[in-house]
């Protein structure tokens, strides 16, 4: 059972080291990666979250449900960060790192891994987890970095933060493909089709991005913190979805769905986050990239568990 489920994961996996490869190779040159990852937030990814949501029928969708299954998940990964901080007394910077470590999500790792083990079908349905969780995950994240950073222009970035949230190209194109799908327009000539060709190029040259952009030598981590982040994400964060999914009957679709964002690692971004704020940058570092190798046997694991836990 676990092969079976691991196989289809593989060739994500590899997507991701081909391109860490490229990148230590200089093929074809940093600037290609750093504007590739530009290319790949602002104009493919929106278009495979508009082209999947537009086509979809959401008529059936326990949307109440599925919030109270990703915020559970969310708000358990939080509140145990929160109990390392006054375990351990962590230093406020690393406790950042820590917490961000706990609890945010790669969207591109979760959505490919959906995409290869249950079919493009899934794709809408986790698009809207992703409408749910970005939102809240930003203002939260921020929101704690800066309280305990004592950010003394924590006002000014708060507004930022809401502003970004305001143009973010994932939530525009979440809202724009469920505009369509109210109205009907699931196949307007030309605006469909396009979006569609070049929502199927997202997620292979995503997964190149995310490889590119992993530090091997940022793994000389706090070897603690690292540890207390993957408990955190890989085991707290899937486990209270879990437990929510199954108390309240969750259709075993939405349910899955919920499950590949609990069980993804740490995105990426939050290593920028970390630098930006004066949190603990190499330890995110670290943090990310032992968690995304991982998760190459995590994901298929807490997977498959589910899937046995709904009886599918």
């Amino acid at each position: 059972m676990f092969t079976t489920l691991i196989l289809p994961i593989a060739p994500i996996f590899l997507l991701i080291v081909l391109g860490h490869l490229l990148r230590r190779g200089g093929i074809p040159s940093m600037e290609f990666w750093n504007l590739n990852d530009k290319l790949v937030y602002w104009v493919l990814f929106p278009c495979l979250l508009f082209s999947k949501i537009a086509a979809t029928d959401f008529s059936g969708v326990h949307l109440g449900g599925l919030a109270a299954v990703v915020y559970s998940g969310f708000g358990a990964a939080v509140l145990f960060s929160l109990l390392l901080f006054f375990l351990f007394r962590t230093e406020r910077p690393l406790w950042t790192s820590v917490m961000q470590g706990c609890s945010r999500h790669n969207t591109f790792i979760a959505l490919a891994v959906g995409e290869q083990v249950f079919g493009s079908e899934i794709l809408s349905t986790a698009a809207l987890v992703t409408a749910l969780l970005i939102p809240i995950t930003n203002v939260v994240v921020v929101c704690l970095m800066a309280t305990a950073l004592a950010k003394k222009d924590g006002g000014n970035l708060f507004v930022s933060v809401f502003r970004d949230l305001a143009r973010n190209p994932l939530l525009l194109a979440v809202g724009l493909g469920l505009v369509f799908n109210f109205f009907g327009w699931s196949e307007v000539p030309v605006i469909t089709d396009m979006t569609a060709i070049l929502g199927a190029a997202a997620l292979p040259i995503v997964l190149l991005c995310v490889g590119a952009n992993i530090r091997i030598k940022a793994m000389s981590a706090d070897v603690k913190a690292t540890i207390l982040c993957v408990l955190g994400k890989m085991v707290v964060f899937p486990a209270a979805m879990a437990f929510t999914g199954l108390a309240i009957g969750l259709e075993p679709e939405l349910f899955m769905a919920a499950m590949l964002f609990g069980a993804s690692p740490a995105a990426a971004s939050a290593y920028t986050l970390a630098r930006a704020m004066g949190g603990d940058a190499p330890a995110m570092a670290g943090i990310v990239t032992i968690q995304t190798a991982l998760s190459f046997v995590t994901m298929p694991a807490t997977l498959l568990l589910a899937q046995y836990l709904i009886g599918g």
